[in-house]
């Protein structure tokens, strides 16, 4: 069965009244028949109708056998990592999410988590940074924002000889290009806010597994620290869900134009997209996204690589707007290296392939040939001004 055709048939409904689109449950309590009697809801923090709508539908499109709903992709960052204990490891990718980098190395550290970044593109880095102590193996794939790619296949293998958990975000590829779980991972993570909710009006995480010993931990976990993700935003995340498969194919298309026309830019140093059959990591991305789809998250440096070069093409650029995120039906351009990964060290940020001049692009569902106008405009104003400030 193809994944676009799982995504329309597992689309929920009320089996209440058979409404269509599942009713939002904006309840913080429910009557109980008997003292620790109910109809499978006592407390919404606990469980909730939309909210567990929401997750079941997760579950599906990520293949696993349960999912979780949380307040914000960090709060799902956060309910994994306190599966951990004092003294566990954990090896993650090196270019990793500036937030979960700051919850690693700010926060977890504290209470004696040791953390490993390498570049987990490449599998033999993976194998040699495992030691007896390594708990959990963190991957992003593509990562953010540098698109480096991993063999999900291949590092599976190595978690599992570890005994340790292999985490796959997968907020980039989305359940349409990439299952993880089906590729040996044990934890599928998301930012709702992203692909999955799709119009940058609300804020989720998600997590789904396979074992289900594994998820009722992590639900033991939220239920007790309280990150839910509301009925509000359950039911915004499902209205999205429902335009994904369609959303995805769209934005992909039109980032592979975008990408091959800043690949051909004289002005341009290098592309980071793992659609261009240039990346180091097309052949593995090929072979793990289905129907060819790489997303709409492109990054790409100047050859003049200095910060305030890219700040400037980003202040120029009309149809693309200056923000944070990604995934929405708005294209969207930001300078990682001042935005979502401030809270990187620079040294850290050059080690993990972060240029200066590096700016992330997430292509919307505008035309290609608009968005391509608008790109190569800002970069003809950059040039232009560059140009003025060298002394004759």
């Amino acid at each position: 069965m193809r994944t676009e055709t799982a995504i329309l048939y597992t689309l929920p409904h009320d089996p209440l009244t058979g409404a269509v689109s599942v009713p939002i449950y904006q309840t913080s309590t429910f009557e109980q028949e008997a003292p620790g009697v109910n109809r499978g809801f006592d407390y919404s923090r606990t469980n909730n109708p939309t909210r567990q709508a929401f997750e079941e539908l997760l579950a599906a499109l990520e293949g696993g056998t349960r999912g979780i709903a949380f307040s914000s992709g960090l709060a799902a960052v956060d309910a994994v990592l306190k599966l951990l204990s004092s003294g566990d490891e954990v090896v993650a990718v090196d270019d990793i999410y500036g937030g979960t980098y700051r919850a690693l190395h700010t926060i977890y550290d504290r209470f004696g988590i040791t953390v490993k970044h390498v570049d987990t593109s490449d599998v033999a880095s993976v194998l040699e940074a495992i030691t007896p102590r390594t708990r959990l193996i963190w991957l992003e794939t593509p990562t953010n924002p540098t698109l480096k790619v991993s063999d999900i296949r291949a590092i599976a293998s190595i978690a599992q000889a570890a005994r340790a958990l292999l985490l796959v975000d997968n907020t980039f590829c989305s359940p349409v290009a990439q299952q993880p779980l089906k590729l040996g991972a044990d934890i599928v993570l998301h930012s709702i806010t992203k692909y999955i909710a799709g119009h940058s009006d609300v804020i989720g995480g998600g997590i789904v597994v396979k074992d289900e010993e594994l998820g009722r931990r992590i639900r033991y976990i939220q239920n007790a620290t309280g990150a839910v993700l509301g009925p509000q935003d359950s039911w915004l995340a499902i209205r999205g869900a429902q335009t994904l498969h369609l959303r995805y194919e769209r934005i992909s298309a039109s980032a592979q134009r975008v990408a091959e026309f800043l690949h051909g830019h004289p002005d341009v140093a290098g592309v980071n997209y793992p659609g261009l059959r240039s990346h180091p990591g097309h052949l593995v991305a090929r072979a793990q996204n289905a129907g060819g789809q790489f997303g709409g998250v492109i990054s790409f440096w100047l050859k003049d690589d200095r910060e305030e070069h890219a700040v400037e093409l980003v202040g120029h650029t009309a149809l693309v707007t200056l923000a944070e995120s990604l995934g929405g039906v708005k294209s969207l351009v930001c300078v990682p290296g001042r935005m979502t990964h401030a809270s990187v060290p620079r040294d850290a940020r050059r080690a993990a392939g972060i240029h200066d001049s590096l700016v992330r692009l997430s292509i919307g569902l505008e035309h290609p040939d608009d968005l391509i106008a608008d790109l190569g405009q800002a970069l003809a104003k950059v040039k232009e001004r560059s140009t003025e400030k060298i002394p004759a």
